[in-house]
């Protein structure tokens, strides 16, 4: 008998919408830098990337090189308050609900530190869909996605020809590519329908609530 397919899946802004969360840390870690971030930080479509190229980038703009002080701040105020700030999207449960039934086996796949993504699935009541949860850990090493979809395809012994990798940037699609899966676009996030195209997503789907649908038909096409 062969494997239950495998569905990997983004957090941010593929799951949750956790743009409040991630801008309210942006602006504490800059405050904690001596900068004065502004009124308004546009750093949506930065989302998806590790965090710190949006840090770095954010430091750049302000003539500041300080990195790993920012990196720091940004993970203080986003363990104690910043990680509340995510909401599922509307028809995100019922899609993971029905992509259970369906017999797929779940695991999230994240730039996001994995103790603050456990944290927010637990928080969401979404943490029980999984089969595992997966993110960033202390050092660096699976801060890309291609080594940290490497890495579940091979904790988990799953076979990337069965297997599928769901997100809104191009990180995700590209990541996928590298290991030889297949990647889902979903246009509900940070990234545009542009960028996902011209990473070379398989296919693309515009609605959560057809979600399920559209992974199933990739997996038993």
């Amino acid at each position: 008998m062969s494997p239950a397919p495998s569905v990997l899946l983004d957090l941010d802004g593929t799951l949750v919408d956790s743009q409040p969360g991630i801008v309210a840390s942006s602006v504490a870690a800059l405050r904690a830098l001596g900068h004065d971030p502004g009124d308004a930080l546009d750093i949506k479509r930065a989302i998806g990337p590790p965090l710190e190229e949006i840090l770095q980038a954010l430091l750049r703009a302000r003539g500041d090189d300080r990195l790993d002080e920012a990196v720091a701040a940004y993970r203080r105020h986003y363990g104690e308050i910043g990680l509340l700030g995510s909401e599922p999207y509307p028809g995100i449960s019922g899609a993971l609900q029905e992509m259970r039934r369906a017999g797929l086996r779940l695991y999230l796949a994240t730039s996001k530190r994995e103790v603050f993504a456990r944290r927010i699935l637990q928080n969401l009541k979404l943490a029980a869909y999984f089969d595992g949860i997966y993110g960033s850990v202390p050092g660096g090493k699976l801060d890309h996605k291609p080594e940290l979809l490497a890495h579940i395809l091979s904790d988990q012994d799953i076979r990337a020809s069965q297997s599928l990798m769901l997100g809104d940037r191009r990180h995700d699609i590209a990541g996928a590519h590298a290991v030889n899966m297949r990647g889902l676009g979903v246009l509900w996030g940070y990234g545009s329908r542009d960028e996902l195209e011209a990473a070379g997503a398989d296919q693309l789907v515009e609605r959560t609530a057809d979600l399920a649908l559209v992974v199933l038909s990739i997996l038993n096409g």
